[in-house]
């Protein structure tokens, strides 16, 4: 498979090194808004060109991995790219994804390619593992806590706030409400009650810090929902103390069966991850191997993790994986 990396941010150095452990992949082209002279890759003899001559390249790429943020970058390029290539994005706005789907697949189905949308652990694993304990236990209730850890999208999204040079921002879920599910107590939990979201800053020389700190806690999709606590510290704290991006989290399924409900289950599917956009980009680079197989079969328009059969991921045969897996 010949892979087309959109972005060369954390997420996009991530695409990269996942495609190296990938045998059945390679990596054609890497393309920047950045001058591509600025642009340094470590896989040898691949180019770096501008996103402005990705379309000279569409008959070189099999699928390409859309590494931009979910705040300003995948809204336009997603349908943009998706009527020209087969495209992988990590699209992660949760309120927005059904808008963002339409779109897409519009995009998709007009150009006759595949799009897989929302790929990651949360849209994506996650979403899977709330689908599959849904179904088992009808007669329940799901509860999803991310972190402590960096979240790549809000951290992006407070970026692009003007004035800021550089943010890290964390999600953590308050521990007496996760205990509490664990406990099989099934709380009714508001979004405040189960995260609360701490963010640390750094900004522009003279800088308006108090109307940073109120666009980011009002901020639509990613704060206003929270308790949030915003620190402004300077470049060399965010480096010596937040250079990091780990994150993970659990998804728990609580609920009965029994012709009376009497017997109670906890599904519980956890991560801990060193490194968040690494990690995704693993999940990324997965889902490139089945929008390739889709797209082999005919398949056009988009889809996400939820549509797609599991064994398109694995590099494996069918019979391999009934020997080795099933």
């Amino acid at each position: 498979m010949r892979i087309g990396i959109v972005g060369y941010g954390n997420l996009g150095r991530g695409v990269e090194s996942a495609i190296r452990q990938n045998a059945d992949m390679e990596l054609v082209a890497v393309f920047t808004r950045r001058s591509p002279e600025s642009v340094k890759i470590r896989t040898e003899g691949v180019p770096v060109l501008h996103t402005d001559e990705a379309l000279k390249m569409k008959d070189l790429i099999d699928v390409m991995i859309l590494c931009g943020g979910s705040a300003k970058d995948l809204p336009e390029q997603t349908p943009a790219f998706a009527e020209h290539f087969n495209v992988i994005d990590s699209f992660d706005t949760h309120a927005n994804i059904p808008a963002h789907f339409d779109r897409v697949n519009a995009a998709a189905k007009a150009g006759g390619k595949v799009a897989v949308i929302s790929v990651g652990w949360d849209p994506g694993l996650f979403s899977l593992n709330r689908m599959y304990a849904g179904a088992i236990l009808p007669d329940g209730r799901d509860y999803t806590f991310w972190g402590k850890g960096v979240s790549q999208g809000h951290s992006d999204a407070i970026r692009r706030i003007d004035g800021v040079l550089d943010a890290r921002q964390y999600t953590i879920p308050v521990p007496e409400a996760l205990k509490s599910v664990r406990a099989g107590e099934n709380p009714e939990l508001t979004t405040r009650q189960k995260h609360t979201r701490e963010c640390f800053v750094v900004a522009c020389e003279g800088a308006d810090l108090a109307r940073i700190e109120r666009e980011i806690v009002t901020m639509p999709n990613y704060f206003a929902d929270y308790d949030t606590t915003v620190h402004f510290i300077s470049m060399e704290e965010l480096r010596r103390d937040h250079g990091g991006i780990p994150h993970g989290g659990v998804v728990i399924r609580s609920g009965k069966t029994g012709w009376d409900g009497e017997h109670s289950h906890i599904i519980e599917y956890s991560l801990k991850l060193d490194s968040n956009p690494e990690f995704t980009s693993s999940v990324l680079v997965a889902y490139a191997r089945a929008a390739y197989r889709l797209a082999g079969e005919g398949a056009c328009g988009c889809k996400t993790v939820l549509d797609i059969p599991p064994a398109y991921l694995s590099p494996r045969s069918g019979e391999e994986l009934r020997a080795m897996i099933l």
